[in-house]
């Protein structure tokens, strides 16, 4: 069941096209990438479906919902974005219940389980600040968890973290598979193939294939994910 429709999506700022008449659709509880290089347009395209942004021309639909109705959206979507989005005072257990009462989700069961999922009960009483890099991304995620969204936009969560945290980071996205709809952006190839159902392509504010992996290879020829997203990327020379 089809839960994001984007039909013909623009954005413009100034002189510079950020999105360029992007339509895709996502299903209920899949895990979809949006894949490109930086300013492909995909955390432009993330922050107009979460309301951080206006678009210029097209429409959306989150759940049924337009664009107009962002208040409703609201409910149901939470993002975490690439800038790690976390109180550095206050410990790891002070933020979650900062936000669990921001959005009025008081639940301390829940709360315990995105702790225990998401790997954060040894640092709960530590202040966000002392926390490694790939903690805080935990953190940032967890954060984007406690409004308990149906759907969870993730703005490169493993950006700048080396190969072990990414990996422990992949597990954690994993798990909550199926369970949530989460769209994904990334650069990262190999995260990509790994975690997603379907993917965008994007670059230069164009969304250039949506499909699977499989497909993917399949219209380009290529049995390398790298290969075919280089041939779709130059334009299938």
């Amino acid at each position: 069941m089809e839960i994001i429709k984007v039909d013909k999506i623009s954005k413009q700022y100034k002189d510079v096209k950020a999105l360029n008449e992007v339509s895709l659709s996502i299903n209920e509880g899949e895990l979809y990438g949006l894949l490109g290089v930086n300013g492909a347009g995909k955390t432009t395209l993330l922050k107009i479906l979460s309301g951080l942004a206006k678009k210029s021309s097209g429409e959306a639909y989150v759940k049924g919902y337009s664009l107009s109705q962002m208040d409703e959206i609201k409910k149901i979507v939470d993002i975490s974005p690439q800038e790690v989005a976390v109180a550095l005072n206050l410990t790891v257990y002070e933020n979650l219940v900062f936000f669990q009462e921001l959005y009025k989700k008081k639940d301390e069961e829940y709360l315990n389980m995105i702790v225990d999922s998401l790997g954060l009960r040894e640092v709960l009483k530590k202040r966000a600040k002392t926390l490694s890099g790939g903690y805080q991304r935990r953190l940032s995620i967890a954060i984007g968890l406690m409004s308990k969204p149906e759907i969870l936009f993730l703005d490169e969560p493993t950006l700048g973290l080396d190969v072990l945290a990414r990996r422990e980071l992949w597990n954690i996205i994993k798990l909550f598979k199926g369970k949530i709809t989460i769209i994904l952006t990334s650069h990262y190839l190999e995260e990509i193939e790994a975690l997603c159902d379907r993917i965008g392509v994007m670059s230069k504010g164009n969304l250039l294939f949506e499909g699977t992996v499989d497909e993917m290879k399949n219209k380009t020829n290529e049995t390398s994910f790298e290969e075919a997203f280089i041939k779709i990327v130059g334009g299938m020379k």
